[in-house]
């Protein structure tokens, strides 16, 4: 709810300033006279509306919120109510706020899509044109159901391959904090150990190079190295804000070795997924293509869907310029080809999502399997180096004795 600050008196005639959490200004005005007070001048606390309206809500919560309101007016609850409802029962802060402008605002005549458009950051592009068509058609309660099986879906498959990713992931980081610490505080420890081999030339090349290696991550050119490598990091960063950036980033995402064909095929399965889902819900073509270019999550996969926006202006078909980009796969081009022949594009599309997520769900999988004891085996044999360069010359010392 947002935040009314007010200045009232009370029956006494004494003048009281305050703050106050109401749905509206009429509501704050209801809540005060419950007080006792009588209200001379109310205003929005701006900066807590600023800040409750920039913040996200889980997908998820998302998800129940449109099947909640989709169940409300199935059952004959008023739409006014419905969203007063799940204010009430929001137990986040700003889903609460927003929920209680989207009332004020519906309340005053305004379109739900038109509301909703007001909070990018909580109600997502494919659910405001999605509702927009629904209220225009008179089938809201369809459009909101579909949109909350459609966010569940995507949190679900975001829920998945970040479970996948995470042990590997965590793998990867105590392996690389175990070789770094034995490298950097145990390995020096035998360095006047191994002096006397040193000099007389007898030192193992391996274990020199181990102790010259730990001896330069002490010195102070191991900080100057790892402020270059900051600063390289920091540049590529902020090259990878700007919109090339972001491109060449995208772009060399789906070439990477093992995941690369597993990124290309999430966001070309997202991209059907939202535009036959926009396109059920009778988005126009040229709209639902462009919020699906969006949606893809990817720069290369955007400008393909952008060509292909141009060749639908011009009266040609969609799958031709898909196909001439080289980055969707051609049972897919073929698959959209004749679903535009015969009708039944937004229903195919659907299929192709549900297909490519199936099957690079599996891939992904299969990666994450394959990945796992490569890491092992690489952590391993990073450590076993260590134990036999430190092993060699304890041995020499061991026999010439």
């Amino acid at each position: 709810m947002p935040d009314f600050q007010y200045t009232a008196r009370d029956t006494a005639g004494k003048k009281v300033v305050g703050q106050i959490a109401a749905a509206t200004e009429r509501e704050a005005v209801r809540l005060l006279a419950g007080n006792s007070l009588f209200p001379l001048e109310i205003s929005t606390d701006i900066k807590s509306t600023v800040r409750k309206s920039n913040k996200r809500v889980k997908g998820q919560v998302m998800a129940q919120v449109y099947g909640q309101l989709a169940s409300l007016l199935r059952s004959g609850v008023p739409l006014l109510r419905s969203i007063k409802v799940l204010q009430k029962q929001a137990t986040n802060d700003t889903l609460s706020f927003v929920l209680g402008e989207v009332y004020s605002q519906v309340e005053e005549g305004i379109n739900i899509a038109d509301a909703m458009a007001q909070y990018p950051k909580v109600f997502s592009e494919v659910c405001i044109n999605m509702s927009r068509a629904g209220a225009e058609g008179g089938f809201l309660e369809d459009a909101l159901d579909r949109v909350a099986k459609f966010t569940e879906q995507q949190e679900d498959l975001k829920g998945e391959t970040i479970g996948q990713l995470a042990y590997p992931v965590f793998l990867g980081t105590v392996g690389s904090i175990l070789v770094a610490g034995l490298v950097i505080f145990f390995v020096p420890k035998f360095g006047d150990m191994f002096d006397n081999l040193r000099e007389r030339g007898e030192l193992p090349a391996v274990t020199d190079w181990l102790l010259a290696f730990s001896e330069s991550l002490r010195t102070v050119w191991a900080v100057v190295f790892a402020i270059v490598i900051l600063v390289g990091l920091l540049v590529i960063n902020n090259y990878f804000k700007t919109e090339a950036g972001r491109k060449s980033r995208d772009l060399i995402k789906i070439r990477l070795p093992l995941v690369g064909k597993v990124f290309l095929a999430f966001a070309v399965a997202r991209f059907c997924r939202v535009l036959g889902t926009l396109l059920q819900n009778g988005v126009p073509i040229l709209k639902s293509l462009e919020i699906s270019s969006l949606a893809a999550g990817n720069r290369v996969i955007s400008g393909a869907i952008d060509d292909a926006t141009e060749n639908i202006t011009s009266g040609e078909s969609l799958s031709k310029p898909l196909a001439q980009s080289g980055y969707f796969p051609g049972t897919v081009v073929e698959m959209i080809s004749v679903a535009e022949e015969s009708n039944t594009l937004d229903r195919v599309l659907i299929e192709i999502a549900d297909n490519l997520e199936k099957r690079t769900a599996r891939q992904l999988s299969l990666a994450v399997r394959l990945l796992e004891p490569i890491m092992l085996l690489v952590m391993a044999g990073a450590v076993l180096v260590v134990v036999i360069a430190l092993l060699m010359p304890v041995i020499k010392m061991s026999s010439a004795i």
